[in-house]
């Protein structure tokens, strides 16, 4: 998939000039954040089970290759097909054979934040097949030709309004008059139109939540109900999955399941939670003749070997991203690849390489909304400045910025000059910041106060005020022992 993360500040202008999109993204904090906050509050053992699901992936991750075998032999064992994808071009090259040793013309999709990692729709359009996305966000963003905008909302960068002009610009052999107004005809729509191409679909490709390794199971979850079509109507059925996904056993699945769903979109499950083994058994009323798994690496090996081996505990809930104050400014394409918010800014540059995304670790305020909301604890406000310090020091910031940052090394290091500028520095800002006039000839704050009010500070340093506080607590810890007799 091409990015677009070397023009981050680029994206970023388009997005916040973007009224469309800026009407959009206010339906983020009043969404997943409130519903995630109340769903919490409703499971007093909701921190227990975040610990215990960390444990189970970090667990699982130092012994990945033994789960990993151990799941390969329970697919054979059930008649199920496992292949291994070193990269992104192996696993497209290998779908790609089965599609075509099976004469497929369609193919329906269920969502899949991997396929779209590797490419997989252009990959299998280039060979001649209808690819068909049926989860209604990909759908939607399929027909206006754009990628996702959050990895389980693709198209909450949309408003209504946008949907409906697509819905009669491509469905145009319906009544032209027909209302579109509510969500509710908009998603009939989308069903009516659908249903055939399950029906007509040759293959169907699946990605997977979790795989587990004592049965062999892969486990998807969605809240539409598509994904069990698409893996169950089709002929033929394709699991995509990286390698991070696998857990050892269903117990463990379960408890990652009760993380998930709060932690995405604030439900205690999400409404189709499905366990897939294998082809057809006799006796089955339904299922696909022939199973594949695709099981891809693109990168995870390497990942699991470095200092940001602990991003492969995600889940992929997006709670980071919707709690970011960034990602709600700037929506999900900003971050110009498949994954974006706080998870993308450590993921990107571990796929395409910190020269094209040098950009996204910086874009963080590091207040901490999203290690602490990652019900996996993942630190990325931690692995967003190894980044940082990788883009150092191969000098791809620019020679401002690496000059400021060796201006304060320098008075870092000596703390009587570093007190006295920072002391003389704050007065003039405090001084300038109360005086329009001044404040817009100011070159730090200018692009802070574009889009929101920069607080005045009350001329005192962070260290004077601690200092003066510490005088004068201690000078009252004094008097109340004198007082007391002490």
């Amino acid at each position: 998939m091409k990015t677009r993360s070397s023009n981050f500040k680029a994206n970023v202008a388009e997005a916040l000039h973007d009224g469309q999109l800026q009407k959009a993204l206010k339906n983020v904090p009043d969404g997943f954040v409130a519903k995630r906050a109340k769903a919490r509050s409703k499971l007093p053992e909701f921190d227990a089970l975040t610990l215990e699901a960390r444990q189970i992936k970090a667990h699982t991750l130092e012994h990945l290759d033994l789960y990993l075998e151990n799941f390969e032999r329970q697919v054979i064992a059930q008649g199920g097909n496992v292949h291994w994808a070193r990269s992104g071009v192996d696993a497209c090259d290998i779908i790609g054979d089965i599609c075509q040793s099976n004469d497929a013309r369609i193919v329906a999709k269920s969502k899949s934040m991997v396929t779209e990692e590797i490419a997989l729709n252009g990959h299998l359009e280039r060979m001649g097949l209808e690819v068909v996305e049926t989860d209604l966000g990909e759908y939607i963003i399929q027909i206006r030709g754009e990628t996702p905008s959050h990895i389980i909302a693709p198209a909450i960068h949309l408003t209504k309004e946008q949907i409906v002009d697509d819905f009669r610009r491509v469905h145009n052999e319906l009544e032209t008059d027909r209302a579109l107004e509510s969500p509710e005809t908009l998603v009939a729509e989308a069903r009516e139109v659908l249903r055939a191409k399950f029906l007509a679909a040759d293959v169907g490709i699946t990605g997977a939540n979790l795989l587990v390794a004592e049965t062999g199971a892969s486990v998807i979850v969605t809240n539409e109900g598509n994904a069990d079509l698409v893996q169950t109507l089709p002929r033929v059925h394709i699991v995509v999955a990286s390698i991070e996904k696998m857990v050892p056993t269903i117990e463990d699945a379960t408890t990652i399941l009760r993380v998930l769903a709060r932690s995405a979109t604030g439900q205690e499950l999400s409404t189709y939670t499905t366990f897939t083994n294998g082809p057809r058994r006799a006796g089955d009323m339904d299922g696909p003749v022939e199973t594949h798994v695709i099981l891809l690496d693109n990168g995870r090996t390497e990942l699991l070997a470095s200092e940001f081996h602990e991003v492969l505990r995600c889940i992929r809930c997006g709670a980071c991203m919707n709690h970011c104050p960034v990602y709600q400014a700037v929506g999900g394409h900003s971050y110009g690849w498949v994954y974006p918010g706080p998870i993308g800014a450590v993921l990107t540059p571990s796929h395409v390489g910190i020269e094209e995304a040098y950009h996204l670790p910086f874009a963080s305020s590091f207040c901490g909304a999203c290690e602490a909301v990652c019900p996996m604890g993942i630190p990325l406000p931690k692995l967003m400045r190894q980044w940082r310090n990788r883009a150092f020091k191969k000098e791809l910031t620019s020679r401002g910025q690496a000059k400021l940052l060796k201006g304060w090394l320098w008075l870092a290091m000596r703390p009587r000059t570093y007190h006295r500028l920072t002391s003389w520095g704050m007065r003039a800002f405090s001084f300038a910041l109360r005086r329009p006039a001044l404040a817009k000839w100011l070159p730090l704050p200018a692009d802070w106060t574009k889009h929101r009010e920069f607080p005045v500070p009350d001329g005192m340093s962070f260290q004077a005020r601690f200092k003066n506080g510490g005088h004068r607590l201690t000078h009252t810890r004094r008097h109340a022992d004198k007082k007391g007799g002490r």
